[in-house]
C-alpha cells in the first residue's frame, strides 16, 4: 500500500527553481531555488528552500507521517511552526490552525491560521502554490503567491 507521503515524495523529491510574490514585498518576482529529497530510509522528506530577497527567509523543513502527516518548518528568523499536510490528485495542501502551538510567536499560540495550496502541472515539472492568512478564522487574505519549475 502506497502512503499519502510516499505518494508526495514521488512527485516532490527533485531540485526546482522558484519564482514568488509577496504583497508585502510589492515590486519584481523574487527568484530562488527548493530542494527536496528522502531522508535515508525514506520515512521523512527534507525540504530546503532558498529566496534572492533579504526579506524573505530560507527555510527547511521535515515532512513526515507520524501522528498523521504533518510539515515541520524552521527559518532564519528563528520561526518554527508545525503544518498539518494533505495529499489530494493534483497537488497538497499545508495548513496551520489560528492558536495552534508555536514557539516562535510572542505568545504560545499562533496569532493566524495559515494554509498554502500546492497544485502540480506539466506531468509535475511544474508547481502552483498560493498561501493564504486568516486573523478570525473567516476572512481568508493572499499571502506568498510561488511557481515551481523542475531543474
Amino acid at each position: 500500500m502506497t502512503t499519502d507521503l510516499q505518494k508526495l515524495g514521488r512527485r516532490l523529491v527533485g531540485r526546482w527553481t522558484t519564482e514568488a510574490t509577496h504583497p508585502a514585498l510589492p515590486g519584481p518576482v523574487i527568484s530562488g531555488w527548493t530542494e527536496v529529497e528522502w531522508l535515508e530510509g525514506e520515512r521523512f522528506l527534507i525540504h530546503r528552500s532558498h529566496q534572492d530577497h533579504p526579506d524573505v527567509p530560507n527555510a527547511i523543513s521535515i515532512i513526515g507521517d507520524d501522528a498523521g502527516l504533518q510539515m515541520h518548518y524552521f527559518d532564519t528568523r528563528g520561526v518554527h511552526r508545525v503544518y498539518e499536510v494533505t495529499v489530494t490528485d493534483d497537488g497538497w495542501v499545508m495548513s496551520m490552525d489560528r492558536g495552534a502551538p508555536a514557539g516562535s510567536f510572542a505568545s504560545s499560540d499562533a496569532p493566524f491560521a495559515q494554509r498554502m495550496i500546492y497544485t502540480f502541472d506539466h506531468a509535475d515539472q511544474q508547481m502552483s502554490g498560493q498561501g493564504q492568512l486568516s486573523h478570525d478564522d473567516v476572512t481568508w487574505q493572499d499571502d506568498l503567491a510561488i511557481t515551481y519549475r523542475r531543474t
